[in-house]
């Protein structure tokens, strides 16, 4: 197959034509080529009449939402909120009053870098954002586009995305946000050979969307589109070129950037040499990482390995900071956590009301933080947990299950002690169905039962019923309402019951 791609609409009729009556015969009629007929732009039956935004936000209505959701990260929450409003309210403005917003030379998008390390919620704070505002959302992932030449996706499939996000509509679509993952990968290095040739090209590419372009929404190399549109064109006469234009698109690009901070670091020392170099050096000692991230300029992500026009694009910085085990233990406690309602609503999916005590959520926090991944590893840390007691407790009677600290310290004696419970519960109830007598079993007494079914190879619940055998006739004949078993029982339950009656008819001869 060819890799030349067709240049204008003739062509590619002409190729489509050649390529259909090879198929399927010299009977297909094809209108005739040429530029009449030709339709640019969305056609106006099939443009929406209202786009579905009603945006009345203000920057610290979305801040607050966003504290509901999001432990910590308040300088970030702060800098996103005011600056997306900002934008949202701009376009507004621009809607209500479009002959000023024409007049207007120079527009500034505030597409925003976020940088933070892995974990800490930067996809899951923009998520928030454009489901809150009720914008079009979506997410790319920088190392899967490339420069044309180069094996990889078309960046402009993220603007396409937006527009089946809205299920075609637009008109809505050109407000909504592009989210683009580990941009800090596509920085090149001063060595520009190799991948580093691609990574410029991805830069340069994501430029004209950052700004304002029109994006076709058939790509070309995309031969169902292409085909549906020369069928549309037969029946018709008439070239469908549906276009969006990205001016009112934001872009909100984040990544790690792993030696960033090195970079500020080398920076702020080589300023800071002279007058009372000293004492700024001794300040400088003292911050964290995070702290010069916070303090990253221009100058420091071109010498990162980006083109100072891709820079130029990104007018706000946002930084993250890592989390804690304070942190990770505040996301748990939220009752918004959807690490916590996930795990609950996997575990009801059975019919189980699943809960945490304080201690199991600060013991999961202590485990998640030594994996440094933030956020992501709480879930992890859940399933390694939880995963048996998920596997098995459906299959029970249980419909309750506290998570403890003694389940984190050894979950697989934990669930065996509840298997070992459901079989003296199963033997309880059928007792109190046979009977009317309720049987209660002292922990102590569960676990010397189960001590003497494993020596003797035998089920829980198949060693009670031998071993009380005749306490449902002695304990009516007594007039019990309900016994407790205790180790002892256990141990020689005919001598126990033996007892029990001797003394009963004692006091009754007494």
């Amino acid at each position: 197959m060819s890799d030349k791609q067709p240049l204008n609409p003739a062509d590619l009729q002409k190729d489509l034509k050649a390529f259909i009556e090879e198929k399927y015969g010299a009977n297909v009629v094809f209108p005739q080529s040429g530029t009449d007929g030709i339709q640019t732009g969305p056609p106006t039956d099939d443009a929406p009449d209202d786009d579905g935004i009603v945006f009345d936000l203000k920057p610290k209505e979305l801040n607050a939402f966003l504290d509901q959701y999001v432990i910590k990260q308040i300088d970030a929450k702060g800098i996103l909120a005011t600056k997306i409003c900002t934008h949202y309210n701009r376009m507004k403005l621009d809607r209500e009053d479009p002959d000023e917003a024409s007049r207007f030379v120079g527009n500034i998008k505030n597409n925003i870098l976020l940088i933070g390390p892995t974990g800490v919620g930067k996809t899951y704070l923009i998520k928030l954002i454009a489901q809150r505002i009720g914008v079009p959302f979506v997410k790319g992932d920088a190392t899967k586009f490339s420069e044309t030449g180069y094996v990889g996706g078309d960046v402009e499939d993220l603007i396409r995305d937006l527009v089946r996000e809205t299920d075609g509509n637009t008109e809505k679509a050109q407000y909504g946000i592009v989210y683009i993952d580990e941009i800090d990968k596509i920085a090149s290095s001063a060595n520009l050979v190799g991948p580093d040739v691609s990574r410029s090209g991805v830069q340069r590419n994501l430029l004209k969307l950052m700004e304002e372009t029109e994006v076709d929404l058939k790509a070309q190399n995309d031969m169902a589109g292409q085909m549906e549109a020369m069928m549309k064109f037969q029946q018709s006469g008439k070239m469908e070129r549906k276009k969006i234009n990205t001016r009112n698109i934001l872009f909100i690009m984040s990544g790690a950037f792993g030696d960033l901070e090195e970079i500020v670091r080398r920076r702020m020392k080589q300023q800071n040499f002279g007058f009372r170099a000293g004492e700024q050096r001794a300040t400088e000692d003292e911050l964290d990482k995070t702290a010069y991230m916070k303090r990253v300029k221009a100058e420091d992500l071109l010498e990162y390995g980006f083109e100072s026009e891709f820079v130029g694009r990104l007018p706000v910085v946002a930084v993250l900071e890592p989390l804690e085990v304070e942190d990770l233990y505040a996301i748990l406690k939220n009752e918004a956590s959807s690490v916590v309602m996930a795990k609950k609503r996997d575990f009801k999916a059975y019919g189980i009301e699943l809960g945490f005590d304080d201690e199991a959520l600060r013991g999961l926090a202590e485990m998640a933080v030594s994996e440094q991944t933030g956020a992501r590893a709480l879930v992890r840390a859940v399933e390694k947990v939880l995963m048996k007691f998920e596997m098995t407790l459906p299959s029970t009677t249980i419909r309750e299950f506290q998570v403890t600290s003694e389940v984190l310290k050894n979950p697989e004696a934990v669930l065996d002690a509840l298997l070992k419970q459901e079989q003296v519960k199963g033997f309880v109830e059928r007792f109190q169905t046979a009977f009317g007598i309720t049987m209660r079993f002292q922990p102590e007494a569960v676990r010397r039962l189960s001590e003497r079914a494993l020596e003797e190879g035998v089920e829980e619940e198949a060693l009670c019923d031998r071993l009380f055998a005749d306490y449902g006739h002695g304990l009516k004949l007594l007039g019990s309402s309900a016994f407790e078993v205790t180790a002892e029982v256990i141990e020689d339950p005919k001598a126990h019951l033996d007892g029990l009656i001797k003394e009963y008819y004692s006091r009754e001869n007494g």
